[in-house]
């Protein structure tokens, strides 16, 4: 989501020109310890799974072998075929009365060695069917019997009690792309925004490129795809995030939002200790790995290693670059309620503490009349500073106030007890939704500790929201999350008639802790500054969130169109009404096909949506040649979205060219070119993974709306989007106010109208009508309630639905 603004800020700087042909130090010292932090990961995790009992198997498999092999032995049989009697005789001699005893241990061992011998193959079988991508790129909706048949065998060798890093083993690394076709297709992507004369030098620097520098780069990366887990994903982590000194907030963090229609209470400290709950359960089975792990297409399992550091994790700043710090446990959260800082305990002697309980604990909070500190209050606002600032007062404050930090950067979560409400109102429903995405963006700018891998934010009307950091994850990790924790809160957990959380309190529970900081006059000063700059910083983003309603996924199906691809040309175009130009455009999609997979950018503004948009501009063109047009354009994403997708992308290929050549000093003007790129257009999908969480044709309002990020370029849009149901797609658009070229409500309707458009096409030159009521008033409805679901005319769910 954010990363293209990430990207855009990444500017290596190499010092000298050249073509030196000879082996660099510096660049093999970096690929050895990439491939020695791989390696210290495989045998943590394999330390983790083996105390859980995970793997190599489970040890059923490995008694249900032995005894197997026992009653052969007791038949007379040797399934051994004499290996059983050689390890006896290399067994020392302990006397005749030990015999039978060697017999076993020799049996022990005969059946550990098979053991492990029947795992090995089966992880190597099943890695082998992973590296099949044939089922990828068929048409959607037809199988051939090749794909049936990979997909009946990776089912057998994948066993039948899935785990959440059931495939970690047996997932392929991500291959390095051959580099005359990664030119070969920038220059593809590049040709419809640049002219003839500015395309014609593209091309001789890229060819000079591959004449020049492109084999010894790809050499590198070909010897760090075999030695490391992925050959690019350790260096966009540490040099597209943790190196950016940029503020996180607007630039790298990102936003979810709660359901848009539906607040299951309005009591805050209810909704604070539902979803409180919710989240530690959702850690408690992570932790246990009882997470289904994510299948594409419900066929191919992705990689799962991201999961590992939602919780318990802190992006800790530091010169030059910045570190991701987890641990491996932690029993309380961080909450900041005006101005004042508390560590609450989530477990007690008997366990994981209940709702009600917690419920109890942010009520004592919210009813504290103790005020804030002096410069208490915005001291947050350091985390949304440039890092090297923070890194610098963080080292005092790490002597000043060393047990409060500790409380808040060991924490499992941060959570933001919000004064003011939030959410959908009747009054002003568009600038309602527009000021909850920017409160939940950006907040206060001191009110929020950005440094967290998320914040839950509970607003004082009971709505909810997340403010996710982006360098240890991308977005479906913390959605598949968020996805858990509003289907559990509200489904399982529920709420009493009067909004609280059920159970009782408990009077024995200890006061939740206030957390002192003795912070000198040179970081009070620090503070200020960082809160002008922030406050700077969240008064120019624009946000601007709206509900499209005519149609939405099950329209673009009868169409027979692929919905992410109908989206992003129906984009090409809103976005040429809006600027009257063609330009870069960055869309995320996910590279988790691979052992520890993150991203890959598809470039969707292509030759072929440049020529639909331009026919939609003819008055002269018919609707049967713009319709045409319209599916090679959808067809050409789709490709563009499977090969990227499959490994064979440009951009991340390119910028680990990039960092090799760094390494090696060996300046080369064309990577030069590409990444002084900009992105005047980022967009990204939110996905709906758990759809079984939700039952969205009884309840379609209990979805979550997605979430959005701030624009990649000053005087560009950042564009999210979420299918909600069948029938609705809820845009997050943000821009800059200081840019005189953009406005994100303009651009709203623009999206609106060449939807709308596009949809025409296939109605007759009839344009839909809404489905749905629109932006009216939301309403509450508990759990146990009385009020009305609007839609349906029907209560709010009463009972966990397809839970």
């Amino acid at each position: 989501m954010a990363e293209a603004h990430q990207a855009v800020g990444f500017r290596p700087s190499t010092t000298s020109d050249g073509a030196e042909m000879a082996l660099s130090a510096p660049v093999l010292q970096e690929i050895y310890l990439s491939g020695l932090r791989s390696w210290k990961r495989h045998l943590s995790r394999f330390w983790n799974d083996f105390l859980t009992g995970v793997f190599p198997a489970s040890p059923l498999s490995w008694l249900f072998l032995f005894s197997a092999i026992q009653l052969a032995w007791f038949l007379q049989l040797d399934p051994s075929l004499g290996l059983m009697e050689k390890i006896k005789e290399l067994l020392p001699d302990w006397g005749g009365e030990h015999h039978r005893l060697r017999g076993v241990l020799a049996a022990a061992l005969f059946a550990s060695c098979l053991w492990g011998a029947l795992i090995f193959t089966l992880h190597v079988a099943l890695r082998l069917l992973l590296s099949y991508h044939g089922w990828l790129l068929e048409p959607h909706g037809a199988m051939s019997s090749p794909t049936k048949t990979w997909l009946a065998l990776v089912r057998i060798f994948s066993g039948r009690k899935t785990m959440l890093f059931s495939y970690q083993r047996s997932l392929p690394r991500q291959p390095v792309p051959s580099v005359q076709d990664t030119v070969r297709k920038y220059l593809e992507s590049v040709r419809p925004i640049l002219s003839d004369e500015d395309f014609d030098w593209t091309s001789v620097l890229a060819q000079e490129f591959l004449r020049l520098q492109a084999s010894l780069l790809q050499w590198y990366l070909q010897l760090k795809s075999w030695w490391a887990s992925n050959y690019v994903s350790d260096w966009w982590e540490e040099f597209v995030y943790l190196r950016s000194r940029h503020p996180l907030m607007v630039n790298s963090n990102y936003y979810m939002m709660d359901f848009l229609y539906v607040t299951p209470t309005p009591v805050q400290a209810a909704r604070a200790g539902n979803a409180v709950h919710a989240l530690l359960l959702y850690r408690h089975r992570l932790n246990r790995q009882e997470i289904l792990p994510t299948l594409l297409m419900g066929m191919r399992p992705l990689c799962s290693a991201q999961y590992e550091k939602i919780f318990n994790t802190t992006r800790i700043p530091g010169i030059p670059k910045d570190h991701i710090r987890h641990l491996r446990d932690s029993r309380h959260v961080a909450v900041f309620h005006r101005g004042r800082f508390f560590r609450v305990g989530t477990h007690s002697q008997s366990g994981l503490l209940s709702p009600r309980a917690l419920e109890q604990q942010f009520q004592r909070i919210l009813d504290d009349p103790s005020p804030a500190c002096p410069q208490e209050e915005h001291l947050a606002a350091l985390t949304a500073a440039p890092r090297d600032v923070w890194a610098q007062v963080r080292s005092s404050l790490k002597i000043q106030a060393k047990d409060a930090l500790e409380a808040v950067e060991g924490a499992a979560f941060f959570v933001s007890l919000d004064s003011e409400p939030a959410g959908l109102t009747r009054e002003d429903p568009a600038a309602s939704l527009d000021a909850y995405a920017r409160a939940l963006l950006a907040g206060r700018g001191h009110d929020r500790w950005f440094d967290k891998s998320f914040t839950l934010i509970v607003f004082s009307n009971g709505k909810l929201g997340l403010s996710v950091e982006h360098s240890w994850a991308d977005c479906p990790i913390s959605g598949h999350m968020w996805e858990f924790t509003l289907a559990t809160e509200c489904f399982q957990l529920g709420y009493s008639a009067d909004g609280h959380c059920k159970g009782h309190p408990e009077s024995s529970l200890p006061q939740p802790q206030r957390l002192h900081w003795d912070l000198p006059e040179k970081i009070r000063l620090s503070i200020s500054l960082a809160l002008r700059g922030a406050k700077t910083l969240s008064g120019n983003i624009d946000c601007h969130v709206f509900p499209f309603s005519h149609f939405g996924k099950s329209f673009i199906k009868r169409c027979h169109l692929s919905s992410d691809s109908f989206i992003q040309v129906a984009l090409q175009l809103a976005h040429f009404r809006d600027r009257g130009e063609f330009c870069l455009t960055y869309e995320s999609t996910m590279t988790r096909l691979f052992l520890e997979g993150r991203t890959e950018t598809v470039r969707s503004c292509t030759r072929e949506a440049c020529n639909f948009v331009r026919a939609m501009e003819d008055k002269e063109k018919t609707e049967p040649q713009r319709r045409a047009l319209f599916r090679l354009a959808v067809e050409k994403h789709q490709a563009l979205l499977k090969a990227a997708m499959s490994g064979q992308g440009v951009d991340r290929h390119l910028f680990a060219l990039n960092i090799v050549s760094e390494f090696l000093h060996l300046r080369s003007p064309f990577l030069d070119q590409v990444h002084s790129e900009q992105w005047p257009l980022a967009t990204s999908q939110i996905p709906v993974q758990q759809i079984h969480l939700f039952d969205v044709h009884n309840y379609p309002d209990y979805v979550s709306s997605g979430g959005g990020f701030g624009p990649a370029d000053d005087h560009g849009y950042g564009v999210s989007y979420i299918f909600m149901g069948d029938d609705t797609v809820t845009f997050h658009i943000s821009s800059k106010k200081s840019s005189t070229k953009t406005d994100s409500h303009r651009l709203g309707q623009h999206i609106e109208d060449a939807l709308l458009d596009v949809a025409s096409l296939f109605q007759d030159g009839q344009r839909p009508k809404p489905r749905c009521r629109g932006l009216q008033e939301e309403h509450t409805g508990h759990r146990g309630g009385s009020l009305p679901c609007h839609r349906m005319g029907s209560r709010a769910p009463t009972k966990p639905t397809n839970f």
